[in-house]
Formats: structure tokens, C-alpha cells, sequence
């Protein structure tokens, strides 16, 4: 055999031992185990944010100025990691965060966190899913089946009865909700998205700052409140978007919007074993229609 021959050789044997599925499953194991911790931090704010509000530990708008400036911090120091600074932010994107950040914690003193997460989850794709229609995508009639389902979901949750949630409460969340989709789609072109995130971070704490000012006159936080407070924008929200902006590369648009229908789920089970919240045959059925509408819409 001659020498370029061998060579060849070696290089085709080398190639098909990392293409082997032996070789495969670290990276594929890296990826669910990257895309859970995701999860789990997404589901934590709602856990964190009630915990810390629910009983009072901390006033709604003191733990939202706490949350996003630890959440800048993070982020600042995950770029400073990268050398790279945070960049590409908008007012108008840093305002749609604030909303976002100030109506969940408004909400989250009237509701509990499983019930939260369901109305947060809802609005967002319903917010994202209306705007596409707006812009001239037009539905398939799987996607209008599926909104209507999920829509159907959302109305009997907030029906009148006796285990409806707080109105005001699911009002607010509703609009956390579509506030966080605005800024969703407001984010979509960002040339790195973890800068642009960190950057409209740091622009949304004069906001934060300006609310806890409003409200000082009603201002109340523990120490257990501010470390709930800064766990919530540190971990679960500058930490959970940083591994999320790791992982969606490597899911794709389409499965990164399916794998979220576990936040909503992670959240109630995460509620009913750490905060005792109890699931009600209302929240069950109406959990089962909006999260199987919002798949549906999500198939290809």
C-alpha cells in the first residue's frame, strides 16, 4: 500500500470512530442534560418568586429590582468570561423585559406559582403565534385548532368559581406574559443573543430601580426575600438563559419551542411538593388543553 494510500485509510478509519453512535452519546447526553438544567431554571422562577411573595418575604417591586440587577451581574460576568461586553440592546426591548419582570411579580403575590406558569406559558405563544398572523404568515388549520384549544384552555381557567385563580393576579400574568413574547420577538434577529439579553438587562435597571422608588412607601424585604430575590436573576434567570442560548443551537427553533411545554408542568409539581399549593381538577383540565394545543401548533 503506498504512503497517500494509508493515509486515507487512517483518515477514513478516524472518521467513521467519531461518527460511531459510541462517540455520539456524550454529545447527545450533554445536550439533555444542558436543555434540563434549562428547564429546571425556567421553572424555578416561578417557585422562587412565589416562595419569596407569597408569604410576604418581599414587596413585588424590590424583588424584581434584586432580580434584574443580579441577573445583569451574571450576565455581565458570563460575557466578561467570553471577552465580550454586553451589546445590541434596545429601550424598547429593555421596556417589554421590565413588564415583563414587574407584572410577574405583581401577579405573584395574588396566584400561585403552577397556575402562574400555565397563564405565563400561554400568553407567550399565543403572543408570538397572533403577531406572526399579523405580519401575514398565515396559520395552517392545525395551528388554528390548536390556538382554539388552548384559548379554550385558558377561558375555562379563568371562568368565575369558586378555585378560578385571583383575577387581578391572572390579568397581570397574562400581560407578563405577552410582554415577555414582545420581547421574544423583538429579540429574534440579535446577532448574539446573550449579549443583546445582558445588554437590555442592564438598560432595564433604571426602570427597576424607578419602580422600587414608586412603591418605597410599601417597601418590605427580609434577608430571605433578597436571597430568593437574588437566586431568581442569578440562577434561574441569568444562569438559565445562559445555558439556554448554549443549547437552542443545538435543538432547533422548532423542538426548543416543544421542550418548554415541560416548564408549566415542572413548575405545578414543583409548587404542589415545595410550596404545598394543591392541583385542583380546574388547573389539571385546563393544563391538559392549553399544553396540547400549544404542540399541536408546534408540529411541523
Amino acid at each position: 500500500m503506498r504512503a497517500d494510500e494509508l493515509a486515507a485509510a487512517l483518515r477514513a478509519d478516524v472518521t467513521s470512530r467519531l461518527m460511531s453512535p459510541s462517540r455520539a452519546r456524550p454529545s447527545l447526553l450533554r445536550i439533555a442534560l444542558l436543555t434540563a438544567a434549562t428547564l429546571a431554571c425556567f421553572a424555578a422562577n416561578s417557585l422562587l418568586c412565589r416562595a419569596a411573595l407569597g408569604p410576604r418575604r418581599a414587596d413585588p417591586a424590590t424583588f424584581t429590582l434584586v432580580r434584574i440587577a443580579s441577573g445583569a451581574v451574571v450576565l455581565a460576568l458570563v460575557l466578561a468570561a467570553r471577552r465580550a461586553r454586553p451589546a445590541g440592546g434596545t429601550l424598547g426591548s429593555a421596556l417589554a423585559l421590565f413588564v415583563y419582570a414587574a407584572a410577574f411579580s405583581l401577579a405573584y403575590v395574588r396566584i400561585g406559582a403552577g397556575v402562574g406558569a400555565l397563564l405565563l406559558f400561554a400568553a407567550v405563544q399565543v403572543t408570538m403565534l397572533g403577531w406572526s398572523a399579523v405580519r401575514g404568515v398565515r396559520p395552517r388549520p392545525l395551528q388554528v385548532l390548536g390556538v382554539g384549544v388552548a384559548l379554550a384552555g385558558l377561558t375555562w381557567l379563568a371562568a368565575p368559581g369558586a378555585s378560578a385563580p385571583d383575577p387581578r393576579g391572572a390579568a397581570l400574568m397574562l400581560a407578563a406574559g405577552a410582554a415577555w413574547g414582545v420581547y421574544s420577538l423583538r429579540g429574534r434577529a440579535a446577532g448574539d443573543p446573550l449579549a443583546t439579553t445582558a445588554h437590555n438587562f442592564l438598560l432595564s435597571v433604571p426602570l427597576a430601580v424607578a419602580l422600587g422608588v414608586a412603591y418605597a412607601r410599601g417597601a418590605s424585604a427580609s434577608p430571605a426575600g433578597v436571597a430568593l430575590a437574588v437566586a431568581s436573576g442569578a440562577l434561574a434567570s441569568g444562569g438559565g438563559y445562559s445555558l439556554w442560548y448554549a443549547v437552542v443551537p443545538a435543538l432547533g427553533a422548532t423542538r426548543a419551542a416543544a421542550v418548554q411545554l415541560a416548564v408549566p408542568v415542572l413548575a405545578g409539581a414543583g409548587a404542589t411538593v415545595f410550596l404545598g399549593e394543591q392541583l385542583t381538577a380546574r388547573v389539571g383540565v385546563a393544563a391538559v388543553a392549553i399544553l396540547a394545543g400549544i404542540a399541536v401548533t408546534l408540529r411541523r
